[in-house]
């Protein structure tokens, strides 16, 4: 997916300096208690699907729109797992971006997983105990899905 419109119209002013962006992240799980995954492409690390909310976009609407986008999969959020400020980051362009991000539990609906857009090498449904290395974040939101506990979580 190419960077948004927007993006590219605040970068023209703000150069390469820090961007604070609205950001999503979805572990959709299906019947099968299968978590759908993406094998990013700038990295090949297997992660949850993520992206960047759009001007006025609600943050639940985004996150199915990201899942719908990267994988071709159809999912329904059902409730709010943790909004959190991931670490700051240097893109290979000399870009500076942090998200605040809100992360969804997903309900599978519908739809076969491929690769969507650019964005991923690979996309996969993985069963519970037996998930790829990834992030320790990422590890983290799945286990908010897991929990019974249905309040949202956030760091102090």
């Amino acid at each position: 997916m190419p960077v948004p419109t927007f993006i590219l119209e605040i970068r023209k002013k703000i150069g390469n300096d820090l961007l604070w962006l609205p950001g999503v992240t979805a572990v959709v799980i299906d019947d099968a208690n299968r978590v759908l995954l993406v094998q990013r492409a700038d990295n090949h690390q297997w992660t949850l699907v993520t992206g960047c909310l759009e001007p006025g976009e609600q943050p639940a609407r985004g996150a199915v729109r990201e899942v719908e986008e990267e994988t071709g999969v159809t999912a329904v959020a059902e409730r709010l797992l943790a909004v959190e400020t991931v670490p700051r980051a240097t893109l290979p362009n000399g870009d500076q971006v942090q998200f605040v991000d809100t992360a969804f539990r997903c309900r599978y609906v519908a739809g076969e997983a491929a690769v969507g857009d650019d964005e991923s090498v690979d996309v996969g449904w993985f069963p519970l105990d037996a998930l790829p290395v990834m992030p320790e974040r990422q590890a983290r939101c799945i286990g908010y899905a897991l929990d019974a506990d249905p309040l949202a979580k956030f760091r102090t």
